[in-house]
């Protein structure tokens, strides 16, 4: 069991510095790689889909463009809280109205 668990934290690690010294994306090749993730995702999907669908955008959010940066980080943060076991509603509320203006900005940028 330590060994196993040891090897996905150093899994995790090189992840993690992968991801941290990933050149940044343009907006378009941002656009694109978010489109690619969300065209493969159910048109309804429950809980873990969204846990997944979050999990698949983490990395490109990382590396995005700054334009899109703060946009995704919302996105996530909105995902995050929504799929909690017990999300807190003033939270969900905040995080709402903070996830529809990133899709607004998300929109309005890729849809140049």
């Amino acid at each position: 069991m330590k060994k196993t668990l040891t090897v996905l934290i150093a899994a995790a690690a090189l992840i993690g510095a992968a991801g941290c010294s990933a050149p940044q994306l343009s907006s378009e090749e941002t656009c694109a790689r978010i489109n690619s993730v969300a065209a493969g995702q159910p048109a309804s999907s429950d809980k873990y889909g969204t846990i997944r669908f979050a999990n698949q955008i983490r990395p490109i959010a990382a590396s995005s463009s700054d334009e899109l940066k703060a946009p995704l980080q919302d996105i996530l943060a909105y995902l995050d809280e929504s799929t909690r076991d017990n999300p807190d509603a003033a939270t969900l509320a905040e995080l709402q109205a903070r996830y529809a203006a990133a899709g607004q900005t998300y929109t309005a940028v890729c849809s140049q």
